[in-house]
C-alpha cells in the first residue's frame, strides 16, 4: 500500500519550499510551530525526556558515556536532509525526526551531533560505531538488515524520475532503454536500474546534488531515487527540472542501528507508534507543502 504520492504542482512547491526553509523553529511540548519572532532556530521541538534509561542498549550506553548523540543524515535533499550552505541551517523531514528520536533520549539540540554520511557508506559507518542511528532517505532491505537493524518504517515513497523541463522523451522507466541514468553509489535506487532496466546506462555519484548538477549540464538524461527527494530538486528549479511518470517501486524508510540493539529498536518503534501527531505536525511542516501527501506506516516487529 502506497503512503505518499507526489502532486505535480511544482510551482506552489517552490513557494512552499522557501517557506519551509524560514519555519525551523519550535516550542517544547510537542509540535513545530513557526518561528516566534527571534529569527533564530533553537532547536526546541520537542520535550526533551528525563530520567531516561535504556538497560540493555549499547547504543544508548555509549550515548550515556559521551554525552552526546552521533547522528548520520543526508544534507543534500531538499525538505528531507539539507544544509544549507549560506545559513549553516540543517533542515528536513529526516533531519527532525532525528532530533524527535534525540529528545527521546534525553538529549536537546546543542547535545547533537550531525554528519553527513554517503549511501555506501552508511552500513559500515553504523558497524564502526562512528553514529549512533542513521536518519536518511535509508531503504530497509533484506541485505542490509543481514550487517545493521532499522526501526520503523516511518515512511513509505517510491522511486521516480527526475529529468529536464523540456524532457519529452521519457516518461517512465520503460524509456530509458540508451539512456544515461544518475543516482547515488550504493542505493537501491541505481541497484533497481542495472537490474530491472539493463538497457539503461548509470552514472553514480555520492550525492543526489550531483546528479541533479550533471542533468542541467546535460551530461545525464535522467536522476533517479525517490520521489519525495526529486521533488525537492524540482521545487528548487521548476523552470529546468520536472518529475515524471509513476512510481515504480515500494522504498520504506528506516533508522538504521548498530546490528542486534533490540532495546533502542523498540525504543524508537514505540515513539514512532505512540507518537502520531508529532510524527503529522513534523511531516506537515517538511513534506506537506511541498505536495506530498503521507500517513504514518506501520512499525515492523522487531527481528
Amino acid at each position: 500500500m502506497r503512503k505518499s504520492r507526489i502532486i505535480m504542482g511544482l510551482g506552489i512547491a517552490a513557494a512552499a519550499l522557501l517557506t519551509l526553509t524560514a519555519c525551523n523553529s519550535g516550542t517544547p511540548g510537542g509540535s513545530p510551530t513557526e518561528d516566534s519572532g527571534s529569527g533564530e532556530d533553537d532547536g526546541t521541538w520537542f520535550t526533551v525526556a528525563e530520567g531516561v534509561s535504556l538497560e540493555g542498549s549499547p547504543t544508548f550506553d555509549a550515548i550515556s558515556e559521551r554525552g552526546t548523540v552521533n547522528i548520520g543524515v543526508k544534507e543534500d535533499q531538499p525538505g528531507l536532509g539539507y544544509l544549507d550552505p549560506t545559513t549553516g541551517d540543517r533542515t528536513g523531514f529526516d533531519v527532525d525526526v532525528a532530533r524527535w528520536i534525540a529528545a527521546s533520549l534525553g538529549y536537546d539540540e546543542d547535545q547533537l551531533s550531525f554528519t553527513a554520511i554517503p549511501s555506501a557508506n552508511r552500513e559500515q559507518a553504523i558497524i564502526n560505531g562512528d553514529v549512533d542511528y542513521y536518519v536518511g532517505t535509508y531503504s530497509i532491505t533484506d541485505d542490509r538488515k543481514e550487517q545493521i537493524s532499522f526501526a520503523g518504517p516511518y515512511f513509505v515513497t517510491g522511486q521516480g524520475l527526475l529529468v529536464a523541463a523540456d524532457n519529452d522523451d521519457i516518461d517512465g522507466p520503460d524509456d530509458l532503454a540508451g539512456k544515461n541514468v544518475c543516482s547515488v553509489t550504493g542505493s537501491t535506487s541505481i541497484q533497481r536500474i542495472k537490474d530491472e532496466y539493463p538497457d539503461a546506462d548509470t552514472t553514480e555519484f555520492d550525492g543526489y546534488s550531483q546528479c541533479v548538477e550533471q542533468l542541467k549540464n546535460d551530461q545525464v538524461d535522467a536522476v533517479t531515487t525517490d520521489e519525495a527527494i526529486l521533488i525537492g530538486f524540482a521545487a528548487q528549479d521548476p523552470d529546468n527540472l520536472k518529475v515524471v511518470g509513476d512510481v515504480f517501486s515500494e522504498e520504506r524508510y528506516g533508522v538504521g542501528l548498530a546490528k542486534g540493539d533490540t532495546v533502542l529498536q523498540e525504543h524508537i518503534n514505540t515513539l514512532f507508534t505512540d507518537g502520531g501527531d508529532i510524527w503529522q505536525a513534523i511531516f506537515d511542516k517538511n513534506l506537506g507543502p511541498a505536495g506530498v501527501e503521507g500517513d504514518q506506516p506501520d512499525v515492523d516487529p522487531v527481528s
